[in-house]
């Protein structure tokens, strides 16, 4: 087929945005006294600012096969040496688009998608001549298969997204991804790239990364990339050079064979682990890789199209796509009810109460995203010592890696300082607190530096659970006030929590939400109530679970009933992972509002009492496995606590927390927590690790009924997150 047999597909969607291909022909640079010849040189832009990414839909696939078509012929009649495909600034392509693959409606459609990107990317790896991606910037999915799919490829050291994430958005990699990948990195790297990344917070590979495990041939800087990438062509063409892939595999081989196998079952096990299997797309992955091994290209081609369209029909899709399009590329760019930004204030100097972990990690973060001064204070020099040490500690580990280079370690580790007087803050525009979760402790910081900053200062406090309201009620400008709750590990977490108390005025916030965006996190603005969003829903959420193990419920029975939501880790996993103090300060802070809905488990205070941080044994901060495999409680640990005769089975512990949890979300809408319930999904998918397969908390308890048994309605309109877009 050609690309042209595909324009019934590419018709359906006239309001595209098109990613053009451009060709350029460049003459080779002599190898040894002599040119290869001519070189096509396609760029892939859409032309658009460096902020919209180039992606792939259908009419950009068309119009690329028929450019390759062209460059074929070209090649057929010795006009061209070789073909290379690159992209606009900073961009190789991100991959399909989305807002196209959504629409996309029944599967022949969703088949003929598929069929349009292999029939594409078969011929970029069938010219008659060499191919060469040049990965100028981000590749992800299509487009890091469109490198895949060449002959060679090189990479910028400064590239800094390449990834196939499709098991996290519920689909495979489907343009050759699978096939390929494994036979070119090796069967390991490949199920970390394909599994172990994508779930894990959809990490993603640096310039350098890549070449290291084999993705590219070649690495060069960014200043003259292609340039650079064009020479090396020219010396490949010429046979001057001949690219060496040490991870490369035969999957023929019997040693391979085995190798490959095991990587698939540690795949198998880490899918589990992470989402309970509660998603199809990662298993389906590793099926296809399973059974490629053994396979043409063109028959696992077949594969991959069909599977592709299967995919493309999930509930499980389709609510990704809501939760990943609409929300996190989306909501969080625009968020509900911020201020103007031409409100706020410029933010030169930055004060941080506390020089302890939490304190010290957004000192940090402030110097690293913000380069502005940001000077810690704590009750005596030896906890001022310790928290400016950590920062500079974490530089050196960040230079280490290669994450910066040493110029900037150097400005970031100058830029965070400490003192035991608050009056270093006399010249700072925000001054935030990290101390202790007590109400008292915090009025009193805020009253001791109200007395030394400027009236325009903005004070904000990383309270998760207490009142922003009660903590302004004493100052003299309470409308300077802002709650700034981060989670937890501050640089890896993206949500930031906005707390406008009743007297934060709009300068006030405008500031922080465009200090957020400095910091690169993504900010929801919400109402000062009782532990805000996450944590209160998650309190909700163990406080249910917690209550049924009390009640007689068996600890892996009551542990393992929320396996089927696919949340990243059990109740009492969480639970310890947080500390059991941490969560159980909490517990009482929203029982005391709360005191009908949020009770306090007897046993974990028993637990606490005596010293027990986690119900399940640990070793090392890691929850510890018995000869079964399971986690266990120590004898010691079961003894101190006292149970119910009222056991639940896992499904009515589900039940009653689904129902729990639909209570809470519409009792937090009424109240006027957030502006509506996506903002409650944005906040559960950034701060929680909420499965983006799961399209966001209160579209999953929607589709399970808990919001009709619980509310009498859904809480999102219908064919949000559970139908086709039209």
């Amino acid at each position: 087929m050609s690309a042209a047999d595909f324009r019934k597909l590419a018709d359906l969607f006239p309001d595209e945005t098109v990613t053009h291909s451009y060709v350029q022909d460049i003459p080779l640079p002599a190898v040894d006294g002599r040119s290869p010849g001519v070189f096509a040189l396609v760029t892939l832009d859409n032309g658009l600012d460096h902020a919209r990414p180039t992606t792939l839909g259908p009419n950009t696939l068309v119009e690329l096969g028929t450019v390759l078509e062209g460059l074929k012929a070209r090649a057929a009649r010795g006009e061209i040496a070789g073909v290379g495909v690159t992209g606009k600034p900073y961009f190789l392509v991100a991959g399909a688009d989305l807002s196209t693959v959504k629409s996309i409606s029944g599967r022949e459609h969703g088949l003929w998608m598929a069929q349009l990107g292999h029939d594409v990317y078969g011929t970029l790896a069938d010219l008659g001549v060499p191919s060469f991606a040049f990965i100028n910037g981000l590749a992800l999915g299509g487009g890091l298969e469109i490198a895949l799919q060449s002959t060679y490829r090189t990479v910028s050291t400064g590239a800094g997204a390449l990834a196939l994430p499709e098991a996290f958005l519920g689909l495979i990699p489907g343009w050759g991804g699978v096939y390929i990948l494994p036979r070119l990195i090796g069967p390991e790297n490949a199920v970390k790239v394909m599994i172990e990344n994508p779930l894990s917070n959809n990490r993603s590979l640096a310039g350098p990364q890549a070449f290291q495990l084999g993705v590219a041939d070649a690495m060069f800087e960014p200043a003259d990339f292609v340039e650079q990438s064009v020479a090396w062509a020219a010396q490949v063409i010429a046979g001057a050079v001949t690219p060496e892939r040490a991870n490369a595999v035969d999957p023929a081989a019997p040693q391979v064979a085995a190798r490959w196998a095991a990587a698939v079952a540690t795949g198998r096990a880490f899918v589990e682990a992470k989402t309970s299997n509660a998603s199809p797309a990662p298993a389906k992955v590793l099926d296809v890789m399973e059974a490629n091994r053994t396979l043409t290209q063109a028959q696992a081609a077949e594969l991959e199209c069909e599977t592709l369209a299967d995919l493309m029909q999930t509930e499980e899709f389709r609510s990704t796509v809501y939760a990943f399009l609409d929300l996190v590329q989306r909501r969080s760019k625009r968020p509900a009810g911020a201020p103007d930004r031409a409100l706020a204030r410029p933010v030169t100097k930055i004060g941080v109460v506390g020089a302890g972990l939490m304190a010290s990690q957004l000192a940090l973060l402030f110097a690293r995203q913000l380069m502005v001064p940001v000077v810690l204070t704590d009750i005596d020099q030896a906890r001022v010592d310790k928290g400016v040490g950590y920062v500079h500690a974490e530089v050196d580990k960040l230079l280490q890696k290669g994450r910066i280079s040493p110029d900037a370690a150097n400005r970031t580790r100058a830029l965070v300082t400490g003192s035991v007087s608050k009056e270093a803050f006399a010249d700072a525009d925000f001054v935030i607190e990290a101390v202790f979760e007590e109400l008292n402790i915090k009025k009193q910081v805020f009253k001791e530096v109200e007395a030394i900053v400027s009236p325009e200062c903005i004070l904000a406090t990383n309270t998760s659970s207490l009142s922003v309201t009660a903590m302004a009620a004493d100052l003299e400008h309470p409308e300077r006030l802002v709650g700034f709750h981060f989670f937890n590990p501050v640089a890896v977490m993206p949500l930031l929590e906005i707390v406008r108390a009743p007297k934060t005025d709009d300068a006030v916030l405008a500031t922080a939400f465009e200090l957020a965006k400095g910091l690169k996190k993504s900010a929801v603005l919400v109402k000062d109530a009782p532990a805000f969003v996450v944590n209160r829903l998650l309190l909700r959420l163990m406080g249910e679970v917690t209550a049924a193990f009390d009640e007689g419920t068996p600890a892996d029975v009551a542990d393992n009933s929320l396996r089927p939501m696919g949340l990243p880790m059990t109740p009492f996993v969480l639970g310890a992972m947080v500390g059991l103090p941490v969560a159980q300060h909490v517990q009482e802070s929203l029982h005391a509002a709360f005191p009908d809905r949020f009770t306090v488990s007897r046993n974990l205070q028993k637990l606490l009492d005596h010293g027990v941080t986690s119900i399940w044994a640990t070793q090392n901060g890691a929850t510890e496995k018995g000869p079964d495999g399971k986690p266990f409680i120590p004898a010691e640990t079961l003894a101190l606590m006292t149970f119910g005769n009222t056991p639940s089975t896992a499904g009515e512990v589900l039940r009653r927390t689904q129902d729990a949890l639909a209570e809470e979300i519409g009792l937090m809408l009424d109240e006027g927590v957030v502006a509506g319930p996506e903002d409650i999904d944005l906040c559960m998918i950034l701060g929680a690790g909420w499965p983006m397969f799961l399209g966001g908390i209160t579209p999953y308890l929607d589709r399970v009924g808990a919001s009709e048994r619980v509310n009498g309605r859904k809480f999102l309109a219908p064919g949000v997150a559970s139908e086709p877009a039209a």
